[in-house]
């Protein structure tokens, strides 16, 4: 229980963001090399413990040292090796040589500038890697084909090529938010082998439009805070198994007809705080969206026909969120058949428009 709790503790600290991750221990049971092995016999009995470090079963723990490097003698048995909130600059080719099962690396919060193209060859057993709140300017070369799970945002990286994930196919869970991409920094196809890909997060960035040829494995995608001007039909073409699309705080003033027809199984939308002077289209139509978010538009009227099929009996799912605070409509006029598929009126929030 001890092992268990050190290890939930330190992943934890590195996690800031909205993702949650189920059945964590999971990955670490994949060999039958669990953390929380007491097996004397799997511990060799050279190990030792790198110094001011802490080290427990397959645990080591190296955080809040003030290192500069990467230490020397880490056990090869390691399993999850943390190294946040340290100062190393560079990763160098042999830093990780002999950690050939090693499942986690955390580098979250260093100054890393320089990660060498061989240094990642040897750790064939890496699922999470977290790279986040450094000072890299481009992706790795040779990261690891077995990931599922990798977060590199706040660095200074300011395109992602279309090499970037070349062999990754495991890959679940990507977080590149908050990196100073360009306005076209993102190739086309650059996601084409995460064909697993669960959960992206491209958000505080400066990309001006949805990036082309994200793998239609995606359940979730997040696009707040860039500068997406508009939503088109081909950006989001393929997308059948999207349920929650975020494009909270962009520069949206268009969502071009036909658009949510390519995600089917959209459940969650966020427009808010964009520049949409109406409803977007296809809402009426769509079966599957429960919750949408439109608050802090420049919306000035909503009709009868901007979410709701126009019989009773059309199969579609109940309204469960829709706000629409903060626009220029005068709410009073907005007629209650208007959302006659709501679940409960309470879903609704209109309120008052207030000019700043």
């Amino acid at each position: 229980m001890k092992s268990a709790y050190i290890f939930l503790l330190l992943v934890t600290v590195c996690w800031a963001l909205p993702f949650q991750q189920v059945d964590l221990f999971d990955f670490m049971n994949d060999d039958g090399s669990g953390l929380n092995s007491t097996d004397e016999s799997l511990i060799p009995a050279e190990s030792t413990c790198p110094f001011k470090c802490q080290c427990h079963l397959r645990v080591v723990q190296c955080s809040d040292l003030g290192l500069k490097d990467v230490p020397d003698k880490i056990p090869s048995d390691t399993s999850l090796l943390d190294l946040q909130n340290n100062k190393i600059t560079e990763i160098k080719e042999n830093d990780f040589k002999s950690l050939r099962i090693l499942h986690a690396l955390i580098l979250v919060n260093n100054k890393i500038t320089i990660i060498h193209p061989k240094a990642f060859l040897p750790l064939g057993k890496l699922q999470r890697l977290y790279l986040s709140k450094n000072l890299l300017k481009e992706m790795p070369v040779n990261m690891p084909k077995n990931l599922q799970e990798l977060r590199i945002h706040e660095n200074e990286i300011t395109k992602i090529k279309k090499s970037s994930f070349e062999g990754m196919a495991q890959v679940i869970v990507m977080e590149l938010g908050s990196n100073p991409l360009k306005s076209a920094g993102v190739d086309i196809g650059a996601f084409q082998d995460l064909k697993k890909l669960s959960y992206i997060r491209i958000a505080d960035t400066n990309i001006t439009s949805i990036p082309k040829g994200l793998p239609s494995s995606l359940s979730e995608l997040h696009l707040d805070s860039n500068k997406i001007s508009k939503v088109d039909a081909d950006s989001l073409k393929g997308l059948k198994n999207l349920a929650k699309l975020g494009l909270s705080f962009n520069e949206i003033s268009t969502v071009e007809n036909g658009s949510l027809a390519n995600v089917p199984h959209l459940r969650e939308l966020h427009l808010d705080n964009n520049g949409l002077t109406s409803v977007p289209p296809g809402l009426p139509d769509h079966k599957y969206i429960q919750v949408i978010y439109l608050h802090n538009n420049k919306i000035a009227a909503v009709g009868t026909g901007d979410f709701c099929p126009p019989g009773y009996n059309t199969k579609k799912a109940m309204y469960s969120g829709i706000s629409l605070f903060s626009n220029p409509v005068p709410y009073w006029e907005v007629q209650p058949i208007t959302f006659r598929c709501v679940f409960d009126r309470s879903a609704i929030q209109l309120g008052n428009y207030r000019k700043k």
